[in-house]
């Protein structure tokens, strides 16, 4: 299958994205929920190795198949990692037909004008050509809105554009991710400054170029139709934000114009001490759920 084929694929295929994509600041409580405790490891090379093992218990677990998941985010250790000998990306893409991204931001600013930025990303472009001869499909980066700032939202638009713009030089997909807090004062104020400002900047896009765009499920189902329904847009995907698995996927349900691409919604009820039966269940359980919530809608 061919570029081509995966751009096919995630602009049309019914199912969901799998954000496996935990690093940083992130990986310890990700290993805490799974039932890994700090104590059980020394380093970050051991922690690293922990969360990997974690990743390709859920990747080669039966119920993990393109049926349901149409792509898998993976940060940038995983991508470089194998499972047994083949290369990770090649396991999900050549075996089992699912997409592979790369997270490739490096973290938040702090806040600044009701927003966070994403840090300097050092050496992208040498990730990105690592990226693309391990047939990664597309980049997903993270930045974050607590307040209805039209200065602020602006600021995190443009950067995103401006790093989409780098990503596709690579022939890469980019999911730009303006993620708005659910904890924010004034959610829905500023999904509707955010929406603006996505629009204006989809408006400006060459014809020939597109994005992936990854958002907060809005307060009011639709909100983002508009994007959904861009020349520009391949896909609108929804973050869980952290929802509940339930509470994210009633949003998800109502929403016309999302699919998911959940993390902790996903594995949240995941731990390191199931057998691989009821692993492979539990896990089934979340992937039908989620898948449910972005095919079938109310």
């Amino acid at each position: 299958m061919s570029y081509e084929e995966m751009a096919t694929r995630m602009s049309q295929k019914a199912g969901f994205i799998a954000a496996l994509d935990q690093s940083g600041g992130s990986t310890p409580g990700a290993l805490r929920a799974y039932g890994v405790p700090d104590d059980a490891y020394t380093s970050d090379a051991e922690m690293s190795a922990l969360i990997h093992d974690f990743r390709v218990r859920v990747m080669t677990a039966p119920s993990f198949t393109s049926d349901k998941v149409i792509a898998a985010i993976l940060f940038e250790a995983t991508m470089d990692g194998t499972i047994g000998e083949t290369p990770v990306p090649t396991l999900l893409w050549a075996e089992r037909r699912i997409v592979p991204f790369l997270k490739v931001d490096k973290g938040l600013e702090g806040e600044t004008d009701g927003v966070s930025l994403m840090k300097p990303v050092p050496g992208l472009e040498t990730v990105l050509g690592r990226a693309v001869k391990l047939r990664i499909f597309g980049t997903k980066m993270r930045s974050t809105i607590r307040l209805p700032s039209p200065s602020g939202i602006s600021s995190i638009v443009t950067q995103q554009f401006q790093f989409a713009e780098r990503i596709a030089e690579f022939g890469l997909m980019p999911i730009i991710e303006p993620e708005i807090l659910i904890g924010s004062p004034d959610k829905s104020g500023a999904e509707a400054i955010l929406l603006d400002e996505l629009l204006a900047s989809l408006d400006a896009l060459p014809s020939e170029r597109s994005v992936m765009l990854k958002l907060t499920i809005p307060d009011v189902s639709d909100h983002y139709a508009p994007l959904a329904a861009h020349p520009r847009v391949t896909r609108v995907v929804a973050l869980s934000g952290g929802y509940s698995r339930d509470e994210a996927c009633r949003r998800l349900s109502t929403d016309h114009g999302m699919i998911a691409s959940f993390s902790r919604a996903l594995i949240g009820d995941l731990r390191h001490d199931m057998d691989d039966a009821t692993f492979d269940a539990v896990l089934k359980t979340a992937i039908d759920q989620i898948y449910l919530a972005s095919t079938k809608k109310t």
